[in-house]
């Protein structure tokens, strides 16, 4: 053989290694051996940790359950854990190991809008099914082929809030509080638009940083404007900090927040100056005794809410649509937007054509003496 022909052999090997090292990194480096790989982001500190933990506990409960079935054809869930600290910065770092090191075949997260929008060209670029369990930022909905979420948009909630203010509370008057943050400043735009076009007046609207521990100064601003109702948008640290400045600063009228704080460590932390903010939340089916005893087992049952049961369902999607199809990372794409009529142990489940869910069903709740109760 001649060297010409053994360098042209050695180059199509080449070639051939290259080639099948990418299409694996397509498709998470699954081997088809070994336990399948999930990745999850979500706060497991800083602000939002409470909400973050409680999520990871539940996904630990369907990874539990599925492994103790028998796994996927026989293969054990194995999902690793990143924090995304509710912050883009840090869902970046997580999502970028979880792609390029790890080698996850699809992703739970984030829970944080800006972590998911963070995150979203990595995985969409990676060809990674993402399916979010609680982001509700509009943008989400045109992030990427790859991107789903199992939780409505806030083209929703904004809409839902502005008319139970207007029609359900008889308030027309709003001053707005919220975190300069994705999460925030999407359902704050949907919400002022809706509101105004239903015929309510914005007499204030004062923003300030998601970490942020002083909010008197927005406070003042929103007090001085004399509205009826303040609707308060924040993350659980800051929202303990502002409703207890709420009160100090003698505001009398109703408060109202959004879905963010279905986290009884707003009601703990705030005390007495919570009792009575209410909050739009999306609705979620009573958890089963048995999800509720897993949780539980775990110390995870004292902070139960909507996300919770949405974490555990999208595991559960994905073993079952890797159960029909594998873990082709194109094939599980493709199954998700066959998502119809889903039962899940939070919510019944139908992705439109962008990832998004079709329909949403909101609840009222209030904090009450250090708890959450149901108002609607």
């Amino acid at each position: 053989m001649s060297k010409t022909v053994k360098i042209i052999i050695w180059l199509i090997v080449i070639v051939v290694v290259i080639a099948i090292g990418v299409s694996l990194s397509k498709k998470g480096g699954d081997t088809g051996t070994g336990p399948i790989k999930i990745g999850f982001v979500g706060p497991l500190t800083g602000d939002a940790a409470g909400i973050g933990e409680n999520l990871r506990a539940a996904v630990e409960v369907a990874r539990d359950e599925i492994n103790t079935a028998g796994g996927v054809k026989g293969r054990q869930i194995e999902v690793i854990f990143e924090d995304g600290q509710c912050d883009p910065k840090a869902a970046v770092n997580a999502g970028n190991k979880l792609v390029s090191v790890d080698k996850v075949v699809a992703i739970v997260g984030g829970l944080c809008s800006s972590e998911t929008l963070a995150i979203t060209p990595i995985a969409e670029q990676a060809k990674i099914p993402l399916v979010s369990p609680a982001s509700t930022n509009p943008k989400i909905t045109e992030a990427g082929d790859y991107i789903f979420r199992f939780v409505p948009s806030d083209l929703f909630q904004g809409k839902f809030a502005a008319e139970y203010l207007l029609k359900t509370m008889k308030k027309d008057k709003v001053g707005i509080l919220y975190c300069l943050s994705d999460w925030c400043t999407g359902i704050e735009s949907v919400f002022k638009q809706n509101f105004v076009d239903g015929g309510g007046k914005i007499v204030a609207e004062e923003g300030y940083q998601q970490d942020s521990r002083d909010l008197r100064s927005q406070i003042t601003k929103v007090k001085a404007a004399n509205p009826d109702i303040v609707y308060f948008l924040g993350y659980s640290d800051a929202s303990i900090v502002g409703l207890k400045q709420l009160q100090e600063l003698g505001v009398k009228v109703p408060i109202f927040g959004g879905d963010a704080w279905d986290d009884v460590k707003i009601a703990e932390g705030a005390g007495k100056a919570a009792n009575d903010a209410m909050f739009s939340v999306t609705a979620a089916k009573e958890y089963a005794q048995s999800f509720v005893d897993a949780m539980k087992a775990k110390n995870a049952d004292k902070e139960l809410n909507t996300y919770s049961g949405r974490g555990y369902d999208i595991l559960k999607v994905f073993a079952d649509i890797m159960g029909r199809v594998g873990v082709d990372s194109t094939k599980i794409k493709v199954e998700l937007y066959k998502v119809k009529d889903y039962q899940g142990i939070a919510d019944t489940y139908t992705l439109d054509e962008k990832g998004d869910l079709s329909s949403a069903n909101y609840s009222i709740k209030k904090f009450q003496n250090g708890k959450i109760i149901l108002v609607q």
